[in-house]
């Protein structure tokens, strides 16, 4: 069988001609492989990989989507994991009566591009990857699977058999990340794998489409991958799909509305009433799962270290200079008007976090309050903890006189990340720097480069930084993966603020191992997280921002579903009004 990977799309220029100038005649269902190319806009940088296992960012995670099978079946209508969903490998489960082993049953008629077949030694990769990861050998954000998944096996080609460290009410959110890679192409020892020419060249895929070329700073094309296991009618209709690289929201917007693109994700808040305005245009709205957090470094910048030695014992990891104090990081939030952040930086499109749970969250907080936006608490707080005011300045910042881990006369002075070509979050920095110098605190605002800042951030040098998360689906609160020491794993772990609270910890794990998995109990639980969260602030909780998807209207089969926008990305095609 071809092999698609190698399969180069005759030009970017050409194909806009073909998707947009020359879409299919009205209404008729094109051939496979001939309903036009989907075009989105990608304002965030290039991927990083387009591997589902180093992949961490959010332009890596969409073309890996593409390129890889699911796992487990989740029913977008619902939200829930559903057996025997065309999308998935797995058709089937069974659990044993102690709630610890999952035996899946995989489909035999699935294959990769190059016609080998897909099998569980293809999942069992993905977890030995996982181990190796949470040993710091690679540079992956599965790391945290070892913390509640005590082994893979994969007795026969058709069959996988997870063991759980507990019973474990996320056990499917946590396999579900077990996504079959090509382990026959990809290095037969996984610690080489952070080096593997397959991350962003890869050779054999299995997914909707195919690879077929990658321009930095311009964009990924993919091609459709007509042996693709999870099509609905077993073709699939676009020709193509090409991720284009835009410097920023606002051109973004402006490509969509000019038809450069035909489809969009998470457009510019400022832009959203002209687009459900114009007439050529399919917007969605639904609540936000992607939400923006001011992280605090809370340990020694100039010497990471893991969360946990190899025994799994916490390891000293020093004190930030800075944020090692709670009394300072409690002092920011209370500096920081998120209310006013909201209405500047994304026009009211957003929902104020109280904690670590976007409030569409079904474990969300309700009677968890908001922290209060209160300049003077914000000073007293600093003066208590030794960051004074010592020239009645406000143009200075304030300095260390007594302070717990910063020396003598260090200025109260931090530099504070984004990534470049994000206007909200940019805006957000902005005010940020501005309510902070109110309190006596100095920040040097930067946007880089996307890539340079992951980078950073993942080798945990960093003072502060602002992102976001889109939280995983279906909805899953659980903290293992952002919060616990296991993923303190500099280079690659998703808690890189090193923030370690053994009360969370135990909480944490109460709730995904709670007998019956009753939501009531869980969510009781997930509660006292969120206040212990609110006190501890190893993020200033801000804002999910409202959430928008939107197709041109001569994309037929658009619909999506709350975090679902390309379910059914298979049977799309481009068709005249």
């Amino acid at each position: 069988m071809k092999n698609m990977g190698k399969f180069l799309l005759i030009g970017m220029a050409l194909l806009l001609v073909t998707a947009l100038v020359i879409p299919t005649l009205a209404q008729d269902k094109p051939a496979p492989g001939e309903g036009g190319v989907i075009i989105e806009g990608n304002f965030g940088g290039d991927p990083a990989s387009f591997s589902p296992i180093t992949g961490s960012d959010t332009a890596s995670a969409r073309i890996s989507g593409f390129l890889y099978p699911g796992f487990i079946g989740v029913d977008p209508a619902t939200a829930l994991f559903e057996k025997g969903r065309p999308d998935a490998l797995a058709e089937d489960w069974t659990v044993s009566e102690d709630g610890l082993t999952y035996t899946f049953t995989l489909r035999d008629d699935w294959t990769w591009t190059d016609g080998t077949p897909i099998t569980s030694a293809d999942v069992l990769y993905t977890w030995k990857a996982a181990q190796a990861a949470a040993e710091g050998v690679v540079d992956s954000p599965l790391s945290f699977l070892v913390d509640s998944i005590e082994s893979v096996e994969a007795p026969d080609p058709t069959t996988v058999v997870v063991k759980m460290k507990s019973p474990d009410c996320n056990a499917l959110n946590s396999i579900g990340s077990l996504a079959p890679v090509p382990a026959h192409v990809l290095p037969e020892d996984v610690s080489q794998l952070n080096d593997s020419t397959e991350n962003l060249n890869p050779t054999v895929t299995g997914g909707v489409f195919s690879f077929s070329e990658f321009r930095p700073a311009e964009a990924v094309s993919l091609v459709a991958n007509q042996e693709y296991g999870g099509a609905t009618n077993g073709e699939v209709l676009p020709t193509g799909f090409i991720y284009k690289v835009v410097p920023d929201q606002t051109v973004l917007v402006e490509q969509f509305i000019a038809g450069e693109t035909n489809v969009i994700d998470g457009p510019s808040v400022n832009r959203r009433a002209d687009l459900k305005a114009d007439p050529n245009l399919n917007m969605y709205d639904y609540p936000g799962n992607a939400w923006d957090y001011l992280a605090l470094n809370q340990a020694d910048p100039t010497n990471p270290q893991n969360g946990t030695d190899e025994s799994g014992n916490p390891i000293d990891q020093g004190k930030h200079p800075l944020f090692g104090d709670q009394r300072v990081r409690e002092a920011i939030a209370k500096a920081i008007n998120v209310d006013e952040i909201i209405q500047g930086a994304v026009f009211g499109e957003g929902e104020r976090m109280t904690s670590t749970l976007i409030p569409a969250s079904w474990a969300y907080n309700e009677d968890l309050p908001p922290i209060a936006y209160d300049p003077e608490a914000a000073k007293a707080l600093l003066d208590e903890a030794g960051w004074v005011d010592d020239d009645n300045n406000p143009d200075t910042p304030r300095v260390c006189q007594g302070c717990e881990y910063a020396e003598e006369g260090t200025p109260f002075t931090f530099v504070l990340y984004t990534n470049e070509g994000n206007t909200r979050r940019g805006a957000v920095g902005t005010i940020v720097q501005d309510q902070l110098k109110q309190v006596g605190i100095n920040v040097d605002f930067q946007a880089i480069d996307f890539n340079t800042l992951l980078e950073i951030m993942d080798g945990q040098t960093f003072d502060a930084v602002i992102l976001g998360w889109r939280n995983g689906y279906p909805d899953d609160p659980d903290m293992t993966q952002l919060f616990t020491p296991t993923s303190d794993v500099v280079g690659s772990g998703s808690n890189f603020t090193s923030y370690y609270n053994p009360e969370m910890v135990e909480l944490n794990a109460q709730a995904r191992s709670l007998p019956g998995c009753d939501p009531a109990e869980r969510k009781a639980l997930y509660d006292q997280i969120q206040e212990i969260m609110q006190k501890d602030l190893p993020y200033i909780p801000l804002f999910a921002i409202n959430g928008m998807y939107g197709a041109r209207n001569e994309v037929e089969g658009f619909g999506p579903f709350p975090s679902q926008l390309y379910w059914n990305v298979d049977t799309w095609y481009l068709a005249t009004p």
